[in-house]
């Protein structure tokens, strides 16, 4: 009997792959076939039509807008920054981060469960079984979720994919992780998405945004200010884990 199950298995366990796999053939190819329609160039010559296109089909561009975003941050795409600065372009920075956050944290969780259900489940399982040093680990992750989750949002240096797939796995519940996206990402999707409002004037004058914006004292120290209060609960722990109180 378990010699005819195996092939099953094997063959179950390819299909729940599957999404993932797709989802990293499509990076691949995207970020090589995509990089000039998802730039800055691109979007300073396609201006005019955008707008034009928004304004006579206000609610269609909302919902292509958001769905695009979708896709690239899904399919981990070239452009997501651009996508940002677009965003921002055609709405304003309100609704326009909104829309940014909503399409960002959707796509997330799209990636977030392709790679559960074809790693993540089986891994997390896994490090739950185990014991020594990876059984620490896993607790480790599992005592300071909400803390940790909102670090890896918050720090500019942690790119977007990697924080979409370790927390599916090591079995981050699926709420928890839509939650601590959505409101971890609205301060960098604020600044971009400010300055993608101002692309009118930036177009007019030639230039091009200043997309290192996000690393100047005056935005970078507040984040750091909120990636300590994220970091603080997680100290405290292992401080009180220390004293055994």
């Amino acid at each position: 009997m378990s010699d005819m199950t195996a092939p099953l298995r094997e063959k179950s366990d390819f299909a729940r792959r599957l999404p993932l796999l797709g989802i990293l053939l499509v990076a691949a190819i995207g970020a090589f076939t995509l990089r000039d329609y998802l730039s800055f160039d691109a979007l300073a010559q396609n201006r005019d039509e955008l707008i034009a296109f928004r304004d006579a089909n206000y609610v269609l561009t909302v919902l292509a807008f958001v769905l695009a975003y979708i896709v690239i941050v899904a399919f981990s795409l070239p452009g997501a920054t651009i996508a940002t600065l677009t965003g921002g372009f055609l709405f304003a920075t309100f609704p326009g981060a909104l829309f940014n956050i909503t399409g960002a944290t959707v796509g997330a969780m799209i990636i977030f469960l392709a790679a559960r259900w074809g790693l993540g489940e089986k891994l997390a399982a896994k490090m739950d079984s185990s014991g020594g040093a990876v059984k620490k680990i896993k607790i480790a992750i599992d005592d300071n979720q909400w803390e940790a989750l909102f670090l890896i949002r918050l720090v500019p240096a942690v790119p977007f994919f990697v924080a979409n797939l370790v927390p599916a796995l090591v079995g981050v519940p699926l709420l928890r992780f839509v939650i601590t996206t959505f409101l971890g990402i609205i301060p960098g999707a604020l600044v971009y998405t400010s300055v993608g409002s101002g692309l009118g004037e930036v177009f007019a004058r030639g230039e091009t945004p200043n997309l290192g914006i996000i690393f100047e004292p005056h935005i970078l120290l507040p984040i750091l200010g909120l990636c300590a209060l994220a970091t603080l609960p997680i100290i405290l722990k292992a401080m009180r884990g220390k004293k055994g109180i």
